[in-house]
C-alpha cells in the first residue's frame, strides 16, 4: 500500500508524457502555417503574372497575344510550371471600347508530410482595357 501512494504521488516523467501528447499537434500546426505562406506565395506570383500581362495589354501599340503570354509567363515568380493553367486571354467589347481578359490558373499541391491533401486551384482574372 505505501508504494502504491509513492508511486501515485511521483511526478517524474509526467512532463515528458504531457510534451509526448502535445507535440503532435504542434508539429501539424507549424506545418500548417508554413503550407499557408505557400498558399499566399502562390497566390502573389499568379497575380502578378496576370497583373504584368494586363499593364502590357494596355499599351500602344497594342500588343500581339503572343507578346501577352510571353510576359505573363515571364513575370512568374515562385510557381511550378507543371502547375499553372493558362494564360487565357479572351478578347471582347463593352461599350464600343476593345478589352483583354486574362485568366490563370494555378493548383498548388499541399504536403502536410504525414499525409498530401487534395491540391488548392487558385484563379486570377485581368481585364484590360485596349487603345
Amino acid at each position: 500500500m505505501i508504494h502504491r501512494t509513492r508511486l501515485i504521488r511521483d511526478q517524474r516523467g509526467a512532463s515528458a508524457l504531457e510534451f509526448a501528447l502535445a507535440a503532435p499537434v504542434l508539429i501539424l500546426v507549424l506545418i500548417g502555417i508554413a503550407q499557408l505562406g505557400t498558399l499566399y506565395s502562390a497566390n502573389a506570383g499568379l497575380q502578378q503574372a496576370v497583373d504584368e500581362g494586363a499593364r502590357l495589354a494596355t499599351l500602344y501599340p497594342r500588343p500581339t497575344d503572343s507578346s501577352i503570354t510571353t510576359m505573363v509567363n515571364q513575370k512568374q515568380f515562385s510557381l511550378n510550371p507543371t502547375y499553372i493553367t493558362g494564360p487565357n486571354l479572351t478578347h471582347g467589347t463593352s461599350n464600343g471600347v476593345s478589352y483583354v481578359d486574362i485568366t490563370m490558373s494555378y493548383a498548388v499541391p499541399l504536403d502536410f508530410i504525414v499525409f498530401r491533401a487534395p491540391a488548392v486551384t487558385l484563379h486570377q482574372t485581368r481585364r484590360a482595357y485596349q487603345p
